[in-house]
């Protein structure tokens, strides 16, 4: 039997985490609807390009340049502040959301390399 893969562990909380801002990103559109002009402006248009964009990132996290669309699409949330405030509010937040799990995910590798983990050990 072949030790566990933390990593492969790990994407599963990162797809976890890009679910729930992609929902709570949908949740903006009620918001743009109804300050922002409607869904069918271009405001809209943003939100519900983020949210296709968070939902697809899912799926590709199993390769390594997953992680620079999560922080392009983090950049873009954070850019549209000026545009749509609400938006650059929840991009900060998810921001500070993914410095830590990028901060985790670094961790994690530092101590599969050294061989600290848990699932490493000889029982």
């Amino acid at each position: 039997m072949t030790a566990p893969n933390p990593m492969k562990g790990f994407r599963g909380v990162m797809a976890g985490a890009l679910i729930i801002e992609a929902i709570v990103v949908a949740l903006a559109l009620l918001v743009v609807h109804r300050t922002g002009g409607g869904l069918a402006s271009w405001k809209g248009l943003l939100v519900g390009g983020i949210v296709l964009g968070l939902i697809v990132t899912c799926g590709l996290l199993r390769y390594a340049w997953s992680m620079y669309v999560v922080l392009a699409l983090q950049l873009a949330m954070l850019g549209s502040f000026f545009a749509v405030p609400e938006l650059g509010v929840l991009g900060l937040i998810f921001g500070l959301v993914w410095t830590y799990l990028f901060w985790l995910r670094r961790d994690v590798a530092k101590r599969m390399a050294e061989g600290r983990l848990p699932s490493q050990q000889e029982r």
